[in-house]
């Protein structure tokens, strides 16, 4: 019986293995385009956090300046009525009644100024609480973002080195994004 033995060359050895290679290659592509995607998807949530927190922390800084107008005014009507109590003190006669008046006068308007200006206190105080739960928000979608760029990054590393334990390496990274973009959805 003869046996007939096949001998190759190096030219047919590296073709063969590159089919070998090319599934892996082709793995690594679809996984980058995936990692790429989600990344692509974080990096709009963290955009989109960050200009909220911006339009809220503006809106408190708004209210904290109407705030101040509404207690400098209160301050003024304070000075007007201790001013009409003075006169009250000092005058007597028909200047006396004209003071008291005026110090009931500047009492009641200084209740209702009061009023106002807690209540855009409590606006100003809600728009930086909003303000800093977006903000939360974008740090979270942003490290996630930033793991995902990491993932992307290993991946390729690892296209080039054809190292296994760079390409978990890299599933790990993409993982801790996704889960960085779930805490960040659920605002927690």
């Amino acid at each position: 019986m003869i046996e007939e033995f096949e001998v190759k060359g190096p030219h047919e050895e590296a073709l063969e293995g590159e089919g070998a290679s090319r599934g892996f290659n082709n793995r690594l592509a679809v996984l980058t385009a995936i990692m790429a995607t989600l990344g692509a998807l974080l990096s709009y949530e963290a955009s989109l956090s960050l200009g909220e927190a911006i339009i809220w922390k503006n809106e408190a800084s708004i209210k904290k300046t109407e705030a101040s107008d509404q207690w400098n005014f209160y301050q003024a009507k304070s000075n007007k009525q201790h001013l009409s109590e003075l006169a009250a003190k000092l005058t007597k006669g028909k200047d006396r009644e004209d003071s008291n008046k005026n110090v009931l006068k500047y009492s009641s308007e200084k209740i209702q100024i009061q009023k106002k200006a807690e209540d855009v206190d409590k606006m100003a105080y809600d728009a930086d609480v909003r303000s800093e739960k977006f903000m939360q928000a974008h740090h979270r979608w942003a490290t996630g973002m930033t793991t995902m760029q990491i993932a992307i990054s290993l991946t390729a590393m690892a296209l080039l080195t054809r190292r296994r334990w760079l390409v978990y390496a890299s599933l790990t990274c993409a993982v801790c994004g996704v889960y960085f973009g779930l805490i960040a959805w659920f605002g927690l």
